[in-house]
């Protein structure tokens, strides 16, 4: 038996029955749902797809529910995007404003407590780089080491920073309830940092009576 598992995201490429069954065949073990994105009831129909085609084909593949976790993303910007310079300041606050290439509302308003000046700061999985210089009441204030584009909701990571924020939220628990209702085999837990954030998944999972294993998902220094 083949000990390497092949997980394949289930998106708008792969949705179809016809592509499915084509990734069934080529090895596909694990069909992997990203809560990230889509509503519970595009997620149920993908995974009722799923379930069908396995059926047909009588080959076994399993599901995995991948949480949201407890991401930071810019807000909207002007257009969708805009471009940062190196050597420029650049604001991250927690305003509901429409950004633009000075300034951009974060989804954590509670950042400005976790951090200090010096702190490095990266947009994009690290594709753009910049060190906070000063921190008030409602902005970070920042210059750009490395610039580019940046555009709607791209992560926001801080290495080494132990973030405050709540490990479980609302759209997380709500994903996970959802996740024992269909029976999905696996769940990924994004972003985990201790032992007490897979303590708080695994009893919502129990008090659901499901039997969901979990993955724990090491994305960051703190984790």
């Amino acid at each position: 038996m083949r000990k390497t598992k092949i997980i394949c995201t289930i998106g708008p490429a792969s949705e179809s029955e016809e592509r499915l069954r084509e990734l069934m065949l080529a090895g596909m073990n694990v069909a992997r749902f990203n809560f990230s994105h889509g509503s519970h009831e595009e997620h149920k129909a993908k995974f009722d797809r799923v379930i069908k085609v396995s059926s047909e084909l009588k080959l076994p593949v399993a599901t995995l529910l991948d949480t949201k976790g407890p991401e930071i993303r810019l807000k909207d910007i002007e257009g969708g995007k805009t471009e940062l310079v190196s050597g420029q300041k650049f604001i991250l606050t927690t305003e509901e404003i429409l950004g633009n290439n000075e300034k951009v509302t974060i989804t954590y308003k509670g950042l400005k407590d976790d951090i200090n000046v010096g702190t490095t700061i990266l947009i994009d999985d690290g594709l753009i780089e910049m060190v906070v210089d000063e921190i008030n009441e409602t902005d970070i204030i920042c210059s750009v080491v490395n610039g580019g584009p940046i555009s709607n909701h791209k992560g926001v990571n801080i290495p080494g920073a132990a973030l405050s924020m709540p490990y479980i939220s609302d759209v997380d628990r709500s994903d996970i309830m959802f996740g024992c209702d269909m029976d999905f085999d696996f769940l990924a837990a994004s972003f985990v940092r201790c032992k007490e954030d897979i303590l708080e998944v695994r009893k919502i999972i129990e008090e659901h009576g499901s039997h969901m294993k979990i993955i724990a998902k090491i994305e960051n220094m703190q984790g």
